[in-house]
């Protein structure tokens, strides 16, 4: 077995499904396992899920167990050389398995590797690979300097944009939305901590690969995520989550010396916490809420598909009052200006949906990826599913 991949779900049986579907793609000619660990959900997920992907190893636990240890449930269970934590609202190019295998392969100095993260327009989204949030990188990141001086080694390296994107390089920390690791390197190491309910795992993980000796890179193999930007990050629960699991990291790592540094780094966690979560909530307290539905309506869509499933996009748009425009071929630059491309994944591999996003940056504003998926019939954007 080469590789066991590890979704872990939470009421988002259409993202799984759109996910499962580019992974699926992806392991032709690969020898290799899947698990969806479910934490609970209520949508009837798993009833959904298992009957259009039988070859799934399904996971179902009664309570909402966390991230860490939701993916150590199916870890421990995983036969693969290599173990791939892959979120719910990703898609991967069909190139993505075969060359990051490929790659360490031909690296055993190699422990994990993380790959290129775009946003929803296609844009190079900077937590694809980042160095260890140490009391000064941290601080800089905090303060705004790692913003200021993107390109500096000193004051920039919590995102280490200072690195090629555009060719493999050894990073410090991976991505929990992909990241791919030797097994036999996690059997020295350790699993994911459960310390961590969500966020900051990933980091605490990646950081024992390196103190064990190995290396981390990225590989220029493209994969979306959705909630990169999208996640709902006014609640207290994601602001209380992230900036406790900053601490537990510090507290963890760098606890043992150094104090009056962690002293200044744990007052500004909980002082940008506090600032982060107020600032939300006044920006909500301005601004007129609406309905994913709503908001979605005053959007312009480009529907891209052939035959059938063109005649299907066009039913759904016209159903839920959709402004759209239709192209039967690839769209250039010169199609008509749309929020969203609506590409039908039959008609389109994932690897060319995410290359014609990633390469059209000269157009503005950017439109986001949507994609048609004609086994439940549903649109996904980052924003709602059209069903």
């Amino acid at each position: 077995m080469k590789i066991s991949i590890v979704i872990v779900n939470y009421n988002v049986k259409y993202y799984v499904e759109q996910c499962l579907l580019s992974v699926e793609r992806a392991l032709q000619g690969i020898s290799g396992e899947v698990y969806v660990v479910d934490n609970n959900s209520t949508d009837g997920s798993v009833a959904y899920l298992k009957g259009r992907f039988p070859w799934v190893y399904f996971i179902q636990n009664n309570y909402n167990a966390g991230f860490s240890k939701a993916n150590n449930q199916a870890l421990r269970q995983a036969r693969g050389e290599y173990l791939m934590l892959l979120n719910p609202d990703t898609i991967i190019g069909e190139n993505v398995l075969r060359e990051s295998i490929a790659f360490l392969d031909a690296h055993p100095d190699g422990g994990g590797m993380g790959v290129r993260m775009l946003r929803q327009d296609g844009s190079f989204a900077p937590e694809s690979r980042r160095g260890v949030p140490t009391p000064w990188t941290s601080f800089c990141k905090m303060a705004g300097l790692c913003s200021l001086f993107p390109q500096n080694r000193l004051f920039g390296r919590y995102y280490m944009q200072f690195l090629p994107n555009d060719r493999a390089v050894p990073i410090e920390i991976m991505s929990g939305a992909c990241m791919l690791m030797r097994k036999s390197v996690t059997d020295k190491c350790g699993l994911l901590d459960e310390t961590f309910f969500m966020y900051g795992e990933d980091i605490d993980l990646s950081y024992r690969i390196l103190e064990a000796g190995y290396k981390n890179y990225y590989l220029p193999v493209s994969i979306l995520h959705y909630k990169g930007e999208s996640t709902l990050k006014s609640s207290f629960r994601y602001v209380n989550a992230f900036y406790q699991s900053m601490l537990i990291f510090f507290h963890k790592h760098f606890g043992r010396y150094n104090y009056p540094l962690i002293f200044v780094v744990t007052v500004a966690i909980y002082l940008k916490a506090a600032m982060t979560f107020l600032t939300q909530q006044c920006k909500k307290r301005s601004v007129v809420r609406q309905s994913s539905m709503q908001y979605i309506r005053q959007k312009k869509f480009l529907l891209v598909g052939k035959g059938r499933n063109l005649m299907d996009m066009e039913a759904l748009m016209e159903e839920h009052n959709l402004y759209h425009t239709v192209c039967k071929s690839t769209p250039t630059k010169n199609e008509p200006t749309a929020d969203y491309v609506v590409f039908d994944t039959d008609a389109y591999s994932f690897e060319d949906i995410l290359e014609w996003f990633r390469h059209n940056e000269e157009m503005r504003p950017r439109p986001l990826i949507a994609t048609y998926i004609s086994m439940s019939r549903t649109i996904m954007t980052g924003n709602v599913v059209i069903k």
